[in-house]
């Protein structure tokens, strides 16, 4: 509720209620069929009792509570781009930010449409591997996943050569090329995920412990295009990868998203994918190479490329779509500087509803035969992160004074897809990027209590930094690194696509030192939702999370943007980070 913007008719109504109203107004809108009930109110996670909350404009428990509730239901579907549970995602966003008194963030409308090629892989597709004559044959799901990002309907790949690229990294300014001195066009390589330095433990290798951009995913498919590649194979490991096959097969199989080609200026493989580290090891085992000396190998400097004696082919058939999805933009004015804003983004889609591959245990239909569980909620990625941004927004419209610069409060789509949403936003900004002093990312909130510390992904990185310490420290928690900073988390969200175009970007969150139980209580927490949860059906909302940790997280990232937002700073990357001359140059376009 706005402090000038609704009518005294509709903020007489108690807060859950009005928001329980308008979620199911948004649920109507969403299909022909009777709209399902409204959700139940929160529960007690909070200091007051759900029957007897009612919104008041400050962040807390329950509020946060009633939106994980509703977005990461049965009802939403999993939430996956072009789907029904689209649908009623985005109209309750739009509900949300209405009921807010927001105005729409990008011109008269609170959408933003994202152009997007659906894709989904034939999952009877079979990589056959010719082997010094014998054939073997490798199956989607258990032995590796494929996918195309052409738009083709049928790539195929007839009797490519497969050729060991190490990690496949080509790092001029690491004096590091995996792909000297051998051509790879038209061929399939094959390759470690991560840096050289990783799994070797060499801390004088690119960042040490830290992974870099070169040890992403998305970089090895996007070089190997560069090196006229035909196809990309990166051999899984639970360590480089830092998630285990499931997650990868989950995260592969089913409908795929991307931009069209046009819109994106990275070179695209005909086929990309991964394989099972077992189905690795038995291939190179069959071609005389040992994987764990592979692993040396290619981590000392001075590697050579391996040409292998096998061929591979696949006949690649897909379903393709051409569809939309949509960013959710809503903006709050500012009272002196309207021209210049802060972002506060979170990404709202996940993986969807897999009812047509079967399921795992989780929703019992039956207490004797417990249905399978097909929808992957994404209770804390992101239903978490989303409802951080609606409270932190409810914040700024309560506050007095109002704030100096605008604010902009952006949910983006297709996260899950390779940080699309942002990808395109940053491509078509709503408020110039010369004109975005900064972007605070919520994403995977942790739901697991008060925390000692707050974990800032990349910490080192930006000047966001000292205005986000002074303000933990006030809550009596101090600032660090991630405690895994090889798994790559920096990369792997979507203020990366505003760092990149030089952006300052704050992605914090709290830490693993829980007031109760210690560094071993939170690791273990974050561990068995990694395990367990992660793109896993089993992500869903539970009313025993302690959620008093996850509002001081939200009450400091409040503070970050109420600070910029009152006054005339424009911070910076720190000296010597990658992205700073990015900045700098826009701050240089800014000036004129």
């Amino acid at each position: 509720m706005s402090r000038s913007q609704i009518h005294p008719s509709s903020t007489a109504l108690p807060r859950v209620a009005a928001l329980a109203a308008l979620s199911a107004l948004a649920l109507a809108a969403c299909k022909p069929e009777p709209a399902p009930a409204p959700a139940a109110a929160a529960p007690e996670t909070a200091a007051t009792p759900a029957s007897a909350h009612a919104f008041d404009g400050a962040i807390n428990a329950g509020d946060f509570a009633e939106h994980v509730k509703t977005l990461a239901s049965d009802e939403y579907e999993g939430r996956a781009p072009g789907s029904p549970g689209e649908d009623k995602t985005v109209q309750y966003l739009e509900a949300q930010f209405k009921r807010m008194g927001l105005k729409p963030g990008n011109g008269d409308s609170y959408f933003q449409t994202v152009p997007m090629v659906e894709t989904t892989a034939d999952e009877s597709t079979v990589l056959k591997l010719d082997v010094k004559g014998q054939a073997r044959e490798l199956k989607f799901g258990s032995d590796m996943v494929l996918g195309t990002r052409t738009g083709q309907a049928e790539v195929k790949v007839d009797a490519s050569d497969l050729v060991f690229v190490g990690y496949g990294v080509n790092a001029p300014e690491q004096k590091w090329n995996d792909y000297a001195g051998v051509d790879v066009k038209g061929k399939t390589v094959v390759m470690f995920v991560n840096d050289p330095g990783f799994h070797n433990q060499d801390a004088k290798l690119f960042e040490g412990k830290r992974m870099t951009y070169y040890g992403r995913w998305t970089y090895k498919f996007e070089e190997a295009a560069r090196q006229g590649a035909k196809a990309a194979l990166i051999i899984h490991d639970d360590e480089g990868a830092s998630y285990g096959w499931e997650v990868v097969k989950n995260s592969w199989s089913g409908a795929q998203f991307d931009l069209p080609a046009k819109d994106d200026p990275e070179p695209r493989l005909p086929v990309q994918g991964w394989i099972t580290g077992d189905a690795a090891r038995k291939l190179l085992a069959d071609l005389g190479q040992d994987l764990d000396a592979l692993y040396k190998a290619a981590g000392t400097p001075g590697f050579k490329a391996i040409p292998l004696q096998a061929q591979a082919t696949v006949d690649l058939k897909s379903t393709i779509s051409q569809k939309s999805s949509r960013n959710v933009i809503a903006r709050l004015d500012g009272a002196k500087r309207p021209d210049e804003a802060i972002v506060y983004m979170a990404h709202w889609d996940h993986l969807g509803d897999h009812a047509d591959k079967g399921g795992h245990e989780g929703h019992a239909t039956d207490a004797k035969a417990p249905a399978a569980d097909t929808i992957y909620n994404g209770a804390v990625d992101n239903a978490t992160g989303v409802a951080g941004i609606l409270e932190i927004a409810e914040a700024f419209t309560k506050q007095t004074p109002p704030p100096d610069r605008s604010l902009l409060f952006v949910a983006v789509t297709l996260e899950e897809s390779g940080l699309l949403g942002s990808k395109y936003y940053v491509a078509h900004p709503t408020v110039p990027l010369n004109k975005t002093v900064a972007v605070i990312n919520l994403d995977a909130m942790p739901v697991i209590g008060k925390a000692r510390d707050m974990t800032v992904i990349g910490y080192g990185s930006s000047e966001l930094e000292d205005i986000l310490k002074p303000i933990a420290a006030e809550q009596g928690r101090t600032l660090h690194a991630e405690a895994t900073p090889e798994d790559g988390f920096y990369f792997r969200s979507d203020h990366f696509n505003f760092a990149k175009a030089g952006v300052p970007a704050l992605y914090a969150k709290g830490g693993d030192d829980l007031v109760e139980g210690g560094t071993t209580a939170g690791q273990q927490a974050n561990s068995d939702y990694r395990d367990h949860r992660y793109h896993k059906p089993a992500d869903q909302f539970d009313p025993a999370w302690k959620l008093d940790g996850v509002i001081q997280d939200l009450d400091a990232l409040y503070g970050v943007g109420k600070v910029l937002a009152g006054n005339e700073q424009w911070p910076n990357w720190y000296e010597g980070n990658a992205f700073r001359a990015a900045h700098e140059k826009l701050m240089k376009a800014a000036a004129k």
